[in-house]
């Protein structure tokens, strides 16, 4: 995060509320420590969010005193500049309103919380993850990081995504969320919430997930092993209401947690790739 801070005119970090992010600002608070971080937030806001999310997104920005960006999707709906699909999902729209983003306050480095064990096209990344003028990404021509050092050369209008936690797993998350005491969002930990099952899968039963005919809910004791739009979310069974019992949940289990609870992700097998390519974090 120093070195970004060193090569880059104006960097910014991803900050949605999920666990990921909230380690990022934690390493950003101890990287420039006892100064106030340096850059601002930004949230790409789909408006399909888990309240929980975004009441801890706003109290942890205002405590540290931070900027925050909203790159609000259904702003750029309503004004005609992106299409809501027909699903009514809004992650392949994400897209182009993070772009615009970039482009209007001029971001050259954006800090991102992906990691190599999330999803096999996360393990293409680069730790500098150069992007074109367009935003896209190449993953058959990036750049070599021996010994780590890192490539952060880049035209005006180019950027670079940054993955700190790159070679961080889920397990590793929740060691340093332990570690450092750190506070998430209560969905997090197990709860109880009316959920409905389809395909295998627990959703949250909210005013993004209707109850289908023939679908019948209940009242499940869950958790969410990650946090995305609430219309594409899934939660899963558990009874881990403790950071020390969800590390012995994590450390058992054999799928990832966008597998287990991402339905965006099924869509084909190279669904993430494709999103990475046209300039998705």
């Amino acid at each position: 995060m120093r070195e970004v801070m060193a090569e880059f005119e104006r960097p910014v970090l991803l900050f949605s509320g999920g666990k990921d992010s909230i380690v990022m600002l934690r390493l950003a608070e101890k990287a420039f420590a006892p100064a106030r971080i340096p850059f601002p937030v930004m949230h790409v806001d789909t408006g399909h969010n888990f309240p929980e999310v975004l009441e801890y997104r706003d109290r942890r920005v205002a405590s540290l005193g931070l900027n925050l960006v909203v790159a609000s999707v259904q702003e750029a709906i309503d004004a005609g500049q992106v299409r809501e699909l027909p699903d009514g999902t809004r992650n392949r729209i994400q897209t182009p309103v993070l772009l615009a983003a970039v482009e209007k306050y001029r971001f050259d480095a954006l800090f991102g919380g992906a990691r190599r064990d999330e999803e096999k096209a996360r393990a293409k990344e680069r730790m500098f993850s150069f992007r074109d003028e367009f935003g896209q990404w190449d993953p058959k021509n990036q750049r070599p990081e021996l010994w780590s050092l890192y490539n952060g050369r880049h035209h005006p209008g180019e950027s670079i995504r940054v993955f700190p936690l790159s070679n961080w797993t889920e397990l590793d998350v929740w060691h340093y969320i332990a570690k450092e005491n750190i506070p998430l969002p209560s969905i997090y930990y197990a709860h109880d919430r009316e959920v409905v099952e389809r395909n295998g899968m627990f959703y949250a039963v909210n005013e993004f997930i209707r109850l289908r005919d023939g679908e019948t809910s209940e009242v499940r004791r869950v958790r969410y092993r990650t946090v995305g739009d609430a219309s594409q979310t899934a939660a899963v069974l558990s009874e881990a209401d403790t950071v020390e019992k969800v590390i012995d949940e994590v450390a058992a289990t054999r799928i990832t947690e966008r597998g287990a609870t991402r339905g965006d992700d099924k869509v084909s097998e190279a669904a993430m790739e494709d999103r990475k390519r046209e300039g998705y974090f």
